[in-house]
């Protein structure tokens, strides 16, 4: 089927069932004129269909990012916790900031979880040297601050996964970073209540462990050369740094201890003004 047909079948579908099929044929095309009509089932009182369009969204990545951070600022609180696990799943940079403040503080366990992985996946790999240092100093306290404080056992968990990815990341350039993390996490194999959540804890700590080993440094530098290029432009990252030297003054005028996460819940906040 072309995409014009498979756009029709979406729009003239009758029933959730029909609905549900003619996004996942959608989805499955992998096409980028498909993401208006994707970014549109979003909003959907359909969840599998959503689900289907998440999918497909994060299948065709970056050219997909601008159009979910349009749609943040849209008043139909699902379709925008829709995009956000979508914005976590494709690991855009441009996102960086929208899934910092979601992680901390958004009322739905879900938005933050999927938040928090979107962290752990984000693309370290595309940002400016001296850009990447700054964000990366915000993702390891926003995770640090989920992995202690979030009451869903299901979001600490979220957060050791993102946490074990980011101390894998940063082994080499930050030792005393992921030093910290190793500390955080072996305070929450003693205390963590949920046995699922201490289990990957151990896990965690094997695999970063195994990863500081000098034989299994050689992939990993493998496979960073063969990371594409990032395709933001100049005005992206400007627009990065300049959101999170916002973050920074907002620290200093509200006399935040330096990191502390709470700083980004007025995001969050202004996110979800218009929840049912």
């Amino acid at each position: 089927m072309s995409l014009s047909q498979l756009i029709q079948a979406v729009e003239e579908a009758d029933s959730s069932r029909r609905l549900l099929e003619a996004v996942q044929n959608l989805a499955n095309a992998r096409l980028e004129g498909a993401i208006p009509t994707l970014i549109e089932a979003l909003s959907y009182n359909n969840p599998g269909a959503a689900v289907a369009a998440v999918d497909g969204l994060i299948l065709l990545g970056d050219p997909a990012v601008p159009a979910l951070l349009e749609l943040l600022d849209m008043h139909n609180y699902t379709a925008r916790s829709w995009a956000i696990r979508a914005l976590a799943g494709i690991g855009d940079p441009r996102g960086l900031v929208t899934l910092l403040g979601v992680a901390t503080a958004d009322f739905a366990f879900s938005v933050r979880r999927a938040a928090v992985k979107g962290l752990g996946l984000m693309k370290w790999h595309w940002f400016p040297d001296e850009l990447r240092e700054i964000a990366q100093e915000e993702a390891l306290e926003a995770l640090l601050f989920v992995a202690h404080q979030d009451d869903e056992w299901v979001v600490r968990y979220a957060a050791v996964v993102g946490l074990q990815a980011l101390a894998m990341t940063i082994a080499d350039t930050y030792p005393h970073w992921r030093s910290e993390i190793q500390s955080q996490l072996e305070q929450m194999a003693n205390k963590e209540q949920t046995l699922a959540v201490r289990a990957r804890v151990w896990l965690a700590l094997k695999n970063i462990q195994h990863n500081i080993q000098p034989e299994a440094h050689t992939s990993i530098n493998l496979e960073e050369s063969e990371a594409k290029k990032s395709p933001l432009t100049p005005d992206d990252w400007q627009d990065i740094l300049n959101k999170l030297y916002e973050i920074k003054s907002q620290e200093r005028a509200e006399n935040l201890e330096e990191g502390d996460p709470r700083r980004f819940q007025k995001l969050a906040a202004a996110i979800g003004k218009d929840q049912p």
